[in-house]
């Protein structure tokens, strides 16, 4: 079991923790966590043929406090200096909550040469709407469908909001579960 600090760029510190070998599983925690939420999943991992690596991303835990960079652009160049300093291939990237925003940003700032493969759990996803703050974003007409005549439930109409299905809600009497077809909820 290896612990210690890899320096970025701009002077930062990130500790990282690294259990085993083998393929390297590379774990990101939510905010406001740190690699330690990871330890039974590192254990696990580590003990069954695989290299087991957790950080605490910039401004948390063991990692250097930082007024600068606490945004997901940073937060995936971070991880993507901690993969090249630790020369990691053939990685599977772990991601929840923050976390799984940062590896998803990762592939999309420096693609997909060192990953095999991504788990999210309960990730943010990458805000694919198109605000302001998000120019390279969608249309609201393009995910609702309403550019097309057609949204991803069914023919389009001005009754039904974004996303929403116009067929009948599942009664009381059925567990709870969205209803994202025409056809309605099935058991």
């Amino acid at each position: 079991m290896t612990t210690g600090h890899i320096p970025m760029k701009d002077g930062v510190e990130i500790f990282f923790k690294d259990w085993g070998k083998g393929q390297p599983v590379v774990f990101s925690h939510g905010w406001p966590l740190t690699a330690d939420i990871w330890d039974p999943q590192l254990m696990f991992v580590a003990n069954n043929g695989y290299r087991a690596i957790a950080h605490d991303r910039r401004g948390g835990g063991r990692s250097s406090q930082s007024w600068d960079g606490n945004d997901l652009d940073t937060y995936a160049d971070d991880l993507g200096q901690v993969l090249d300093a630790m020369d990691l291939h053939d990685v599977v990237l772990v991601g929840h909550s923050t976390g799984g925003g940062e590896i998803t940003r990762y592939v999309g700032r420096h693609g997909t040469s060192r990953v095999a493969k991504m788990v999210l759990v309960s990730a943010i996803p990458p805000l694919i709407l198109k605000p302001a703050k998000t120019p390279e974003g969608l249309p609201i007409d393009v995910l609702t469908g309403s550019a097309t005549g057609s949204t991803p439930t069914g023919p389009s109409s001005t009754k039904t909001p974004p996303f929403r299905s116009s067929a009948p809600t599942a009664p009381a009497t059925r567990s709870p579960k969205a209803c994202w077809t025409s056809s309605g909820c099935s058991r």
